[in-house]
């Protein structure tokens, strides 16, 4: 349902559905077995989802929670790395750092020492590398080099995951203004790539 919504939902009326019924499930499965790491990886995500459509700041600070107490209950889980790297990185990008600094406590140097954790420990997979390429590029559109060495070894990455095809497949297209040496056109390109990137405003 979170992918669905992310990367294949044209309206924030129908993203937010989907979150929302991803929440009632998680929130259920955690009554079920309050220690399914899974469930709890999925109600974090789906309330930073939540938080970004909405711009709701109390959401927003929920999902911070969530994901730090993943990432400390799991050094080693690059999926918790990742949220937690992606919360940080487009708060920063969304609304700059001194409001996300100030507003949320979003920290570009925390987000990217995250983001670098998860692809080191993500085992090869596209989705960790790609989004890193995609976050590193919109964040600066000069970072050309660095985000293409991520999207590289996205696209000739594992992806044994749905969302790790998405990803495989975005980073082949981002490639192609990195490879040109183009940072502005694959900052571009990158904002449409990441999550609700497509959705009408």
């Amino acid at each position: 349902m979170l992918v669905q919504a992310a990367y294949a939902t044209a309206t924030k009326t129908a993203a937010l559905a989907l979150i929302e019924k991803a929440v009632v499930t998680a929130t259920g499965e955690l009554r079920q077995n309050g220690k399914d790491r899974e469930a709890a990886l999925q109600q974090a995500i789906a309330t930073g989802y939540k938080a970004k459509l909405t711009k709701s700041l109390s959401e927003a600070k929920l999902s911070k929670r969530l994901f730090e107490t993943l990432a400390a209950s799991d050094p080693n889980d690059p999926e918790a790395q990742v949220a937690l790297a992606g919360w940080h990185l487009e708060a920063v990008h969304d609304v700059g750092s001194m409001i996300a600094g100030a507003m949320l406590g979003a920290r570009k140097k925390a987000g990217l020492v995250a983001l670098d954790r998860a692809v080191a420990l993500g085992q090869g997979r596209a989705l960790f590398s790609g989004y890193a390429a995609m976050l590193r590029i919109v964040l600066d559109s000069g970072d050309i080099a660095a985000a293409r060495t991520l999207a590289e070894k996205a696209a000739n990455g594992s992806a044994p995951t749905q969302v790790d095809k998405i990803m495989k497949i975005n980073a082949a297209r981002l490639l192609v203004p990195l490879r040109a040496g183009d940072g502005a056109a694959a900052a571009k390109l990158a904002e449409q790539l990441l999550p609700f990137g497509r959705m009408a405003k």
